[in-house]
């Protein structure tokens, strides 16, 4: 059937369904009738590059180093360099995650099947042209505006486009929305409308969205910014007020300190390592083949608590097995042969059970002429045809199938449900086909199909249990057979299962059972979406993985959405991660990256949050007391990379295990604040000593210098417990560069440094060494009463 925009449509059977010809096609991409999509709307490498070399923090830095310049002290502004390698790296990692998403989303695209020349052609989404006719069938996702010519028990989803799950019949020249989902059936329609007129395009650019969306994270930065930008501005002008008014400094030497002290109250390393945490995952992840479609996924994934999984193509492959064919009835074995091999070959075959049948019956007796036929629906639960001669079989759920007579067969059906057999039933419907199962329906048959653990099921399961995850079963499954399943995989609690029809009504009762129950079964997509939230109030992290068009509202509901590459468009649409293999077994690895960044990225903001602390009260002392600021900034520089900046670097790419909490912001105020106290208070105290024993104003500098990098090292020493060879090999390797620095003549001439004699030596030593245990009780004592006051947990 050839058509254009003006022949009308009327309905046809498939051998006269041959679409748009080749000819036609070109003509229409010619005529720009095609349904080309907004690109993936990523940042372009200039806006990259923008986004990180034009920040405000960097317009502080680059200004404070123009003044220390003009000051006549140009290596002071040192720090300038620290900035611009910062921001290359930021530039390398975004440009590198951004190739990474882009050529995962190509992956991950949406395709069509159509009908050109006669045969069913599968093309990319944007090769849709206006008029083309496509082939759905259950789990397709609708690309294009289009208009129904066939259907075959064609039922659709639209759950995306209105929040209704319930499925919805469509017939003949009644219209379908893109961005809409086949959930049974199957049928032909053309396509009405293409390109940015069609809802697809604004879907599959929200599902593959590159952004650095809000987190708790961001939102914590942003706090903590935002109160230094309401404070550096004062305190800037106090300190370089007071530097100014200090007897024998000129303007040059105001300048520099006050500089000195700005710089420190500005921690810049912090923004970077932040927005590279998140960038830096994208790129990982896609060596475990997942793709992340929203940023804040790795962060979301690090925090959860309950995973629910769907049974199939999760734990199980996906595929499924016919284990036996069991009579039941008075019919000869052969004869249900013929009739199932007929029945499965007249349905279209769209679901597992269904190809696990057509497997094992590869032919059929093409005497037995069909006459009516009603696809599966998830809605009905069964499917039936008619066939000359032999009557009306109906295939399906037997207690659906039989009703009130379900209970002559029930212990058979649970008998073998407890084996985890999947189990259908054969019947022979006398009386003519209807959506409505009326008339005398006769058992013929047990048909039992058996799923298929994944191998690496086991020990995933057993991982996450070790890592304090719970883990739920959800299933549109017999809870019976779930739970069987479930035990055969190693699912902790699996004979806690309860049937989703029994689910108490009271709120308060439904989430005593939800919290008490492991396994789900026949679990409709409104209970599974329900599941979801009710854990979601009991303030758990719900991560949710799923594969077909009954997941999508569970997976939009919950924190972190993961959806199977093989599974339908809809799941990846929604999804927060694809994993791109299908494979269960790559969830540890992206769990144990999204701990391993957020629990690192926690513990160096420590470092960084210290030194602005540190810097801000420094600042303050030195201006209420009139003191010449103590550290010069290449002095700050030094401290900060040897104990902060490097140390950063590996220690957010270092393994991290335990799970994250809530509270990250009161948890690094709560270190950050003593550490930041202590430091200038060693600092200030070591400063004015040295100055009251008539030391020079550079010697003075010198012991304070020492004295702030030895407690910054004693502090990161903490944050790198538990310490392994390589953490201690790292830290003691920071100290030594500091170390030189003091005993080098090239470090004192670079760092302006002064020869210190043995005795300060061995007393700035020991001070620092006794420093740790004080620093250590203080800020335990500290974070202790926070906690309790504001019911903080920790890492």
């Amino acid at each position: 059937m050839n058509l254009n925009n003006t022949l009308d449509i009327q309905e046809r059977n498939d051998d006269e369904i041959i679409g748009l010809t080749s000819k036609e096609v070109k003509k229409r991409i010619k005529e720009g009738k095609v349904n080309h999509i907004p690109k993936t709307p990523s940042r372009t490498i200039a806006q990259i590059i923008r986004a990180n070399l034009f920040t405000k923090f960097n317009a502080i830095n680059f200004t404070l180093a123009a003044a220390i310049i003009i000051a006549g002290s140009p290596k002071n502004a040192v720090f300038v360099g620290v900035i611009i390698v910062n921001t290359l790296i930021g530039v390398i990692q975004e440009i590198k995650a951004k190739h990474t998403l882009e050529k995962l989303s190509v992956i991950s695209e949406a395709h069509a099947k159509v009908i050109r020349d006669g045969e069913i052609k599968e093309i990319s989404i944007e090769d849709i042209v206006l008029d083309d006719v496509m082939y759905l069938e259950a789990g397709m996702q609708i690309l294009a505006d289009a208009e129904v010519i066939q259907s075959n028990g064609l039922e659709i989803d639209e759950s995306m486009l209105t929040g209704e799950a319930d499925a919805i019949s469509k017939h003949y020249s009644e219209k379908l929305l893109s961005g809409s989902f086949v959930a049974s059936g199957e049928g032909y329609a053309v396509v009405r409308k293409v390109g940015k007129e069609t809802y697809s395009s604004t879907l599959a650019e929200e599902a593959r969205q590159f952004k650095i969306i809000n987190s708790e994270l961001q939102t914590a930065i942003d706090k903590i910014f935002k109160v230094i930008i309401w404070i550096v501005p004062p305190l800037s002008l106090l300190l370089i007020i007071t530097q100014l008014r200090i007897p024998e400094n000129t303007w040059q030497d105001a300048c520099i300190g006050a500089v000195s002290g700005i710089v420190g109250m500005v921690p810049e390393g912090l923004v970077l390592l932040t927005s590279a945490t998140f960038i830096v995952s994208i790129v990982k992840l896609s060596q475990y083949d997942t793709l992340v479609q929203e940023l804040c996924a790795t962060e979301v994934l690090a925090r959860v608590d309950v995973l629910c999984l769907d049974k199939t193509g999760t734990i199980t492959q996906g595929d499924l097995r016919l284990a036996e064919v069991k009579n039941i009835g008075c019919r000869d074995s052969g004869e249900i042969d013929n009739i199932l091999a007929a029945l499965i070959h007249n349905l279209p075959c769209n679901n597992p059970t269904q190809k696990a049948i057509l497997d094992k019956y590869k032919d059929y007796d093409k005497s037995l002429v069909c006459t009516d036929k009603i696809p599966f629906s998830s809605k009905r639960k069964w499917s039936g045809a008619t066939f000359e001669g032999i009557g009306t079989w109906i295939l399906g759920a037997p207690e659906i199938i039989l009703n009130k007579q379900y209970h002559f067969i029930e212990n058979l059906v649970k008998e073998e449900a407890k084996k985890g057999k999947r189990v259908l039933l054969l019947a022979n419907l006398h009386n003519k086909l209807s959506e409505k199962l009326e008339g005398n329906i006769e058992s013929v048959a047990l048909i039992l199909i058996e799923d298929i653990i994944r191998e690496a099921a086991p020990d995933v399961l057993r991982f996450f249990s070790e890592q304090g995850v719970d883990v739920k079963i959800i299933s549109g499954d017999s809870p019976i057979t779930v739970s069987e399943v479930a035990r055969r995989a190693g699912v902790e609690q699996w004979e806690k299962y309860i049937d989703a029809r029994e689910l108490p009504e009271d709120h308060e009762e439904l989430k005593k059972v939800i919290n008490d129950t492991t396994v789900f079964g026949r679990v409709t997509p409104h209970q599974k979406k329900k599941i979801v939230t009710v854990l979601q109030e009991m303030e758990h992290t719900v991560a949710m993985t799923g594969d077909g068009v009954n997941d999508v509202l569970a997976l939009k509901a919950s924190d972190c959405g993961i959806a199977m590459a093989n599974g339908s468009d809809a799941t990846k649409a929604v999804a927060q991660l694809v994993l791109m293999k299908s494979d269960f077994s790559a969830l540890p690895k992206v769990l144990e990256e999204g701990r391993k960044q957020i629990n690192n990225l926690e513990r160096v903001s420590e470092l960084f949050l210290s030194k602005t602390i540190y810097s801000g009260i420094l600042a303050l002392m030195c201006s209420v007391l009139f003191l010449e600021y103590p550290i010069l900034p290449i002095q700050l520089s030094l401290v900060g990379s040897c104990a902060i900046g490097i140390p950063s670097f590996f220690l957010a790419l270092l393994p991290s295990t335990g799970g994250v909490k809530k509270g990250f912001l009161t948890r690094i105020t709560t270190v950050s604040i003593p550490n930041g106290i202590l430091l200038a208070l060693f600092t200030v105290i070591t400063f004015v000593l040295s100055l009251r024993i008539n030391a020079s104003l550079d010697y003075s500098r010198t012991l304070s210098v020492l004295m702030f990098s030895g407690i910054s090292m004693v502090i990161l020493f903490r944050v790198a417990k538990p310490l392994t060879k390589f953490k201690t090999i790292m830290c003691l390797s920071m100290f030594g560069i500091i170390v030189l620095a003091f005993i080098t003549p090239i470090g004192r001439e670079i760092f302006s440094l002064s020869v210190i004699n043995i005795k300060d030596w061995a007393i700035s030593l020991a001070v620092i060494i006794l420093s740790g245990p004080l620093i250590t009780k203080i800020v335990d004592i500290f974070r202790v009463r926070v906690n309790r006051k504001f019911k903080v947990k920790t890492i």
